[in-house]
């Protein structure tokens, strides 16, 4: 070792070093006496020149001033400066220089020069000073494998991350406990990692790993580590360097950020409450929590608006409890918090509370985050809980807590404020359908009405069964475009109309146009008074059917609406009816046509709206199918064949609304029924009194209906001989009434007045009103008929 590598203190290696350097021996005074080879061919002067020659005259920056009589502190201690030289030649060189005292004595030699480039000098210096810095000073820790994958050193940095240096002949998964790559596409040890990087000289670069350190055994810490392979200068390899930097802080930051993003996305994808709150338990356990408990305010269930500031006098519901699933269908059981328990003390104070308690393997934390509503009123309280989880619940938590409820909050609002909507338009729905279906002689009915399990509600499908005169039945069922409170309103209102309609006994084409030309004509009146017309009346289907037991026969009409099934009551064969399609209702455009058929005692038909047979993911023809094979079995008593077919066709929530009415005809036997031709001759208002009177008490009927009987008709076939002309029909049919028909050819309804004191006439239709029922008219294709009904007093 040469003597500069001896002093204390002095880093002569590099570019410096005695073996590499220029050098040259200078006496006390800075003459030189001894000049060397390397000297030489850096300074271009011989020996013979250059000895003897004081240094400084060499030396381009100070020549006057620079030399080394001066005594340096400390008898070892080496003095480095950077100095401009001048070459034999005459150009300047920039050097580095160093000294170094060589004795004590006044005599003798008194100092040793070194020169060097000053440029490859302070590279070096810069590569030593980073060398340095990476095993004291950085903070990225490193350790250095050997071929076999063993520690052969480490940096100070890693000591501060592990608190020991005890890593020397360890493997890579030996320097912590529990231990695993997070990184996805990575071996599943360190050790298998770093072997392909010895093996193919390709790096890793941020693999993600957790562990538990020696300096913390009780934590999880996660690392990025990145590996390179060391090799010589002919590229052999030696081992493999390893870097590591602490990120737990910002892992667990990207944790919970990933976590709020997951939450955003799968957090309210419904608006069902408890389904929000199972959402929530998903997102939060076991990331967040071990465990996780979601209480509502019972009028919060109820869809009702929670009061700021009554949350503590409220009784509360718990919906969900995680990650033990509790069955969608139990009742959710009740919460009755004490005063000054966690949940309670949430509740009052309108902000997180964190409490940790002692439990049976250790602290139990539990955070407790109040739901609120935008305004600050209290919805409910989420509790989550860690029993297991190596960290309690801090002051750090509490942000992503209250970010995840909050979310949670927002979406149980919109839940609730669509329970109340839902409930407001299921309410209104049902009190606008027909409460009870009349009981008529002609049909017997059963009916199903499912409204939509969807964001969008409760929609405006209806059915509807009509009494008409005559025993016959009006037939209805109908939907109205949209969801929600409008679309029920609007279907009260067209169910409305269809009645009044059909009190005029209007055929069911002439009823459809009656019924679209109110919808046309409400429209255009709203569009005249506002910016934009969105009414949901416009674009209506309906259908009208009007059957008549006496006959057999049904004559339909439909606008937009789908064809019925009809069920042969001997075959069981299931057919539509060829009914010509009408348009929807307010669209306005083609006019609509009834088709008449004749339906067996005993048929099966089926009215319906789309929502039965058709939505998303449903395929119409296949819904038919199974339609028809439910309907086959049309010996089964109606409301159990309206059960099967929902449980068939809309066996789970539905997108859309439907109404199902399903109608098994009867025909009245002959004998309820007589009738007679009439000769257009006031002589034939005597035969219809006796016929009339005669069926009366053939029937067995009351002697007092015998004779209202007889006035009715003596007044009816008169007024029809009277105005009318061609030929007179009377007909009687027995049933809860005792109806009493006139038809004849005219066109002219009658109607009521009041007669004057000298008036000879007028008053016989105003007697026929005060002794019957109900009375009216309604038109055929060859005239009119004037009926009147008159109770049938029990026997």
């Amino acid at each position: 070792m040469s003597a500069v590598h001896a002093a204390e203190g002095a880093d002569f290696r590099g570019p410096l070093d005695v073996t590499k350097a220029a050098t040259a021996v200078l006496d006390a005074d800075g003459t030189i006496v001894g000049w060397g080879p390397a000297a030489h061919a850096l300074l271009g002067y011989p020996a013979d020149e250059a000895v003897g020659r004081p240094i400084g005259a060499l030396v381009v920056d100070r020549p006057g001033e620079y030399h080394l009589a001066t005594p340096l502190p400390g008898a070892a201690r080496a003095r480095r400066q950077v100095l401009h030289m001048r070459h034999r030649d005459g150009h300047i060189l920039r050097v580095a220089t160093a000294t170094l005292p060589l004795s004590h004595a006044g005599t003798g030699p008194a100092r040793l020069l070194a020169v060097a480039d000053a440029n490859e000098t302070e590279r070096w210096e810069r590569l030593q000073s980073m060398l340095r810095g990476l095993a004291t000073q950085s903070p990225v820790g490193l350790a250095i494998y050997d071929t076999d994958l063993r520690v052969v050193w480490t940096n100070h940095a890693l000591y501060q991350e592990m608190g020991t240096l005890q890593y020397a002949g360890l493997g890579p998964d030996e320097m912590v406990t529990q231990g695993e790559i997070l990184s996805d596409g990575y071996p599943g040890t360190l050790e298998e990692a770093m072997r392909g990087v010895l093996d193919t000289g390709e790096p890793v670069i941020e693999l993600h790993y957790s562990g538990r350190p020696p300096a913390d055994p009780e934590h999880d810490h996660v690392w990025s580590c990145s590996y390179y392979r060391l090799q010589d200068a002919d590229g052999r390899p030696l081992g493999v360097c390893e870097e590591t930097v602490d990120i737990t802080a910002r892992y667990l930051a990207q944790q919970r950020l990933d976590l709020l993003v997951r939450a955003g996305g799968r957090v309210g994808t419904s608006l069902d409450m408890t389904r929000t709150a199972q959402e929530l338990s998903a997102v939060a356990v076991p990331q967040f929590a071990d465990g996780i408990t979601v209480d509502l305010l019972d009028v919060v269930l109820e869809g009702d608006q929670p009061v700021p500031g009554t949350a503590t006098a409220r009784r509360v519901v718990r919906v969900w409890e995680g990650p033990s699933d509790r069955p969608r269908d139990s009742r959710p059981p009740d919460c009755d918090y004490p005063a000054g328990s966690l949940q309670a003390r949430c509740l009052a104070a309108g902000h997180p509370v964190l409490e940790a308690s002692p439990g049976a393997d250790g602290a139990r934390s539990r955070l407790a985050v109040p739901l609120r509503t935008e305004a600050g009123a209290s919805l409910g309280v989420v509790t989550f809980c860690r029993d297991r989880h190596p960290d309690p619940f801090d002051s750090e938590d509490l942000p992503l807590a209250d970010e995840l409820v909050d979310r949670a909050a927002v979406c149980i609002d919109n839940a609730r404020r669509y329970t109340r909507e839902h409930a407001a338009a299921l309410t209104l729905q049902r009190s606008l359908l027909p409460r009870h279906l009349p009981r008529l002689t002609g049909v017997d009915v059963a009916h199903r009405y499912l409204p939509a399990d969807n964001r969008a509600g409760v929609g405006g499908d209806w059915y509807d069964v009509i009494a008409l005169p005559g025993t016959r039945v009006g037939l209805v069922v109908g939907d109205v475009v949209g969801h929600g409170v409008r679309a029920a309103a609007t279907m009260g209102r067209l169910r409305t109309s269809v009645r009044a309609l059909a009190r005029l006994d209007l055929p069911p084409d002439e009823l459809l146009t009656r019924l679209d030309e109110l919808i046309t004509q409400d429209a255009h009146e709203q569009s005249t008074t506002q910016a934009e017309t969105d009414d949901p009346a416009l674009g209506v289907t309906c259908l009208y059917a009007v059957y008549d037991p006496v006959t057999g026969r049904c004559s339909m009409a439909r606008a937009g609406s789908p064809l019925p099934s009809v069920v042969d009551p001997a075959t069981g064969r299931v057919s539509h009816p060829d009914v010509p399609a009408g348009p929807p209702l307010g669209l306005g455009g083609l006019p609509f046509e009834s088709a008449e058929f004749t339906l067996a005692e005993g048929s099966l038909m089926a009215l319906f709206t789309d929502g039965l047979v058709q939505g998303r993911g449903r395929d119409r023809d296949t819904e038919l199918d199974a339609l028809h094979t439910v309907l086959t079995e049309h010996r089964r008593p109606l409301d159990e064949l309206c059960d099967r077919i929902v449980a068939t066709l809309l066996p789970g929530p539905v997108d859309d609304d439907a109404a199902l009415l399903l109608v098994r005809t009867r025909t009245l036997d002959n004998h309820e029924v007589a009738a007679w031709d009439l000769a257009d001759d006031p002589a034939a208002v005597g035969r219809a009194r006796t016929l009339a009177t005669g069926q009366v008490d053939a029937w067995g009927l009351d002697g007092e209906l015998s004779f209202t009987t007889e006035l009715v008709v003596s007044e009816l076939v008169t007024n029809a001989i009277r105005y009318a002309s061609g030929p007179i029909q009377l007909r009687l049919i027995r049933d809860r009434t005792l109806i009493c028909e006139v038809s004849d050819t005219g066109h002219t309804s009658p109607h009521l007045r009041r007669a004057g004191s000298d008036d000879e006439g007028g008053r016989g239709l105003f007697l026929v009103a005060q002794m019957t029922q109900q009375w009216g008219t309604r038109y055929t294709p060859t005239g009119k008929t004037i009926w009147a009904e008159q109770p049938i007093p029990p026997p």
